[in-house]
């Protein structure tokens, strides 16, 4: 797997406010793609550095290394032409060494909207984002994926939630908990929480691309429950962010908090932790994570 550091270096220029945000330009796509091409080193990409009279690469070494027609890729830099497809900006993105922002930000200024995710599921649990869900050791913290598989938790979810490691992993999914048999008489509020999970996995699973996982579990669960069927049809979408989730133990109703939180350089990843609502929340939280 290639670093950061091998990826060839910028030309450092004298900076300006980029065309995009400095002015009302209409092209800003093309005002983008000039800019970083012109912050290129010729010389890491094999092309000789010598007779030119701007710095950077040259339109047509861009449309060499995207695999483009010069002409075409003028036209793009000079807003003309209508936007271009998916794979077309992905292969000038690579042509122009631009990092994973940098290729979400031209995507963002092309269409909108940014490039479909390029999802690694539960490999990308690495052990430092483990370490990170440990040391939450008061709260429970959840890592889930957009299709709302479990991928990593702490002790303290354990304790509060059930035993995670004793289910297979391709169970391990909070809608197939939710819709499982007799989920609905052991969990407290479980309507408007299972009502909340679909359209948050509604809104996700469109927003990133619908991956083959999540067609096979719509499809799955609306044979087995009608609940997710009539839930899945109502076609409602919802943002993460914050709620609230109340577990019976013992007798006694926790009422807790949850936050989600993206996770910086996994578009398929969000971390769950739940905080409880009062002091009395807390005590029994405590008690119940000894």
């Amino acid at each position: 797997m290639s670093n950061e550091n091998d990826r060839p270096r910028r030309v450092s220029h004298t900076p300006s406010m980029d065309a995009d945000l400095a002015s009302n330009d209409s092209n800003a796509l093309g005002a983008y793609l000039r800019d970083r091409r012109s912050k290129l080193e010729p010389t890491a990409f094999g092309f000789s550095p010598v007779r030119r009279r701007t710095p950077g690469l040259r339109r047509e070494e861009v449309a060499q290394r995207a695999n483009v027609s010069a002409t075409w890729y003028t036209w793009l830099e000079q807003g003309r032409g209508g936007a271009p497809s998916a794979d077309a900006l992905d292969r000038i993105a690579r042509a122009l060494a631009l990092s994973e922002i940098e290729r979400e930000h031209v995507h963002l200024l092309a269409y909108g909207h940014p490039p479909e995710s390029r999802r690694t599921g539960s490999s990308a649990v690495t052990p430092q984002l483990q370490r990170v869900v440990d040391a939450i050791d008061s709260s429970p913290a959840l890592l889930a994926t957009s299709v709302w598989d479990i991928v990593a938790w702490n002790r303290a979810a354990t304790r509060a939630f059930g035993d995670y490691a004793a289910i297979p992993p391709d169970q391990r999914n909070t809608l197939r908990f939710l819709f499982a048999p007799g989920a609905r008489d052991r969990m407290i509020d479980w309507e408007r929480h299972a009502r909340s999970v679909v359209a948050l996995f509604r809104a996700e699973t469109t927003r990133l691309g619908v991956p083959e996982r999540a067609t096979r579990l719509v499809e799955e669960l609306s044979r087995e429950s009608p609940e997710f069927s009539a839930m899945w049809n109502a076609r409602d979408v919802a943002a993460l962010g914050p709620g609230t989730k109340r577990i019976a133990r013992d007798g006694l109703t926790i009422v807790l908090d949850y936050s989600t939180f993206a996770v910086h350089g996994h578009a398929d990843l969000h971390m769950i932790v739940y905080t409880p609502r009062t002091d009395d929340d807390a005590a029994l939280l405590r008690a119940l994570l000894r």
